[in-house]
């Protein structure tokens, strides 16, 4: 396989997201072809037959004037059993991760892509990609944004992640992206700012600094997350794609930094997903004897472009690599495993983007009991034709879990069996060392269009035997009608969106029960001359 295949399937789940943002957008849905359309919450200026546009070019925004603390809006007081915790309705917002203070539960910070729009007289669109602190102080009810300022450099943040440490101190990493012109984008920096009062205000870090541009030499850093425990400690995680001329793939390796002192120092980031030299998407966890391990993807059969799930454990002091990588299990997750839209992995008669990935989880009650959680395509036909409109898709959640400190794991996966699709799992084991994972859900759609978001929960400690409960109240569609990254390449499916984020979280509740909170289409979004269905983080507890 050359290096140009490899980089295009191992190309950065977030490059697509906000790279893109680069050049200029319009209004107009406009014709889009399977091959070419990048994820953006509006339509480029050209369609991919090169059209013009009935907008011309837009540029980024600096954003409005904010500093440490300010409050942008907050949310009515909501009483639902789904909680919209958006209330700066200037564009969507996906990708979701949530953190629980383990000293006040009432308080809890979720994190997320929000996409700032603007129009304006002349009617051009301006953007920023900011991520924001959604902040509760009453269990969930209302909600708050607050800035997290990594100062102007930055036009787009991306990939949140948050966490507190046990004495109540918030963490919140994510990637910063610089312009450096209308057409030119640095690679990223990984980015991780600090909170001691709950998550209204911020100071920020730059951890690792990524370097050249896209397409040039250089190092492309991507998917870091976050995980924290003591007081003043923390750990993230990133990988790091080296490019070569014109930005042909070398290498994808894992690193870690930590902090001690609540996230005001980072030391260096070190390689810790040994000699694996394909590995992407890495999550620590913080086991209950204060050991660290972390799980990544690594494409280790270039003829399947199957990936496996490794796990390492890291030092807690320095973050180095202590023990593995030892191989979880292989993800069904290869070159004809989905159907594809615009280059990626997709499913049944959708665009929207997916992967196998989820994340690495401990048990409370057991520090030697771990768990991987991720989603692919081995209870699904196969192979999958290449086209999302003629396929069929099943995927299946997935589970492997460990009982000594991830050195051996189950030798058969379990997999929740479901009617029609489940995808971007979230596993976390409850106070009970019950292990719950959080879930869009098809099966409540004979169509399998329509998702709710559920929560599996686990019937006995160690059992992997999961009953499945729904968490949404109404279902979302993002197969057509959306209003943000829209596109249409069937016309029985017009405006279907190509983008809800990678990932979904849930988090665990230090008295019991779990907090979810996910990407939800149901309330309608209007920008410039349409309407559509939006994206906005919604929040549920289960019990």
């Amino acid at each position: 396989m050359t290096s140009n295949i490899r980089r295009a399937i191992r190309r950065p789940r977030s490059l697509s997201a906000f790279v893109a943002a680069i050049v200029a957008l319009a209004l107009g849905a406009g014709l889009a072809t399977i091959l070419g359309q990048e994820n953006q919450p509006v339509d480029f200026s050209h369609n991919v037959l090169d059209a013009p546009a009935p907008v011309a070019g837009a540029v980024f925004g600096s954003g409005p004037a904010l500093h440490p603390g300010d409050l942008i809006c907050t949310t009515p007081f909501q009483t639902s059993a789904n909680v919209d915790t958006d209330c700066e309705k200037k564009g969507p917002s996906n990708e979701t991760s949530i953190a629980i203070n383990p000293i006040n539960e009432d308080n809890m910070i979720g994190g997320a892509n929000d996409y700032q729009l603007g129009l304006n007289s002349g009617g051009h669109v301006t953007e920023t990609i900011h991520s924001r602190a959604h902040v509760t102080f009453d269990g969930g009810r209302s909600w708050s944004e607050f800035p997290i300022l990594f100062g102007s450099a930055y036009q787009a943040t991306g990939d949140p992640a948050v966490a507190f440490d046990a004495a109540g101190h918030a963490y919140y990493a994510t990637l910063g992206f610089r312009f450096v012109g209308p057409t030119n984008a640095q690679n990223p920096d990984v980015l991780v700012a600090n909170s001691g009062d709950g998550g209204r205000t911020w100071a920020s870090v730059r951890v690792a600094t990524g370097s050249g541009n896209f397409g040039s030499v250089g190092d492309l850093l991507d998917k870091e997350y976050v995980a924290a425990w003591g007081d003043g400690n923390a750990i993230v995680t990133f990988g790091d794609f080296r490019l070569a001329q014109k930005g042909s793939f070398v290498s994808a390796r894992i690193f870690s930094s930590v902090t001690h002192d609540g996230g005001t120092t980072w030391s260096t980031p070190q390689v810790i997903s040994g000699n694996l030299d394909e590995a992407f998407v890495s999550v620590p966890v913080v086991a209950a004897d204060s050991r660290i391990y972390v799980a990544f993807l690594n494409t280790t059969d270039l003829t399947t472009g199957r990936d496996d799930y490794e796990v390492v454990e890291v030092s807690p002091s320095t973050g180095a690599r202590l023990f593995g990588p030892v191989k979880v299990a292989t993800t069904i997750d290869g070159f004809t495993d989905y159907p594809l839209a615009f280059g990626r992995q997709t499913y049944q008669d959708s665009l929207f983007r997916t992967w196998a990935a989820g994340n690495i989880t401990a048990d409370p009650t057991n520090a030697a009991h771990l768990a991987v959680v991720w989603s692919d395509m081995r209870n699904s036909v196969l192979p999958a034709p290449g086209n999302p409109y003629a396929a069929t898709t099943n995927s299946d959640v997935i589970v492997s879990q460990s009982f000594d400190r991830g050195r051996t794991w189950t030798a058969t996966p379990a997999a929740l069996k479901l009617a029609g699709d489940q995808f971007m799992p979230w596993g976390a084991y409850d106070r009970r060392g019950i292990l719950r994972i959080g879930l869009f859900d098809r099966r409540y759609d004979a169509a399998n269009h329509m998702y709710g978001y559920s929560l599996a929960t686990e019937k006995r400690a160690g059992a992997l035997i999961f009953t499945t409960t729904q968490l949404t109240t109404e279902l979302s569609d993002p197969t057509t009608g959306d209003r943000w990254f829209a596109a249409t390449v069937n016309p029985a499916f017009r405006f279907a969106t190509t983008f809800l984020g990678d990932y979904s979280n849930i988090a665990a509740m230090p008295s019991g029960g779990v907090a979810a909170y996910w990407t939800d289409m149901r309330l309608k979004a209007c920008f410039g001359s349409r309407c559509g269905q939006g994206e906005d983080a919604f929040f549920a507890l289960a019990p």
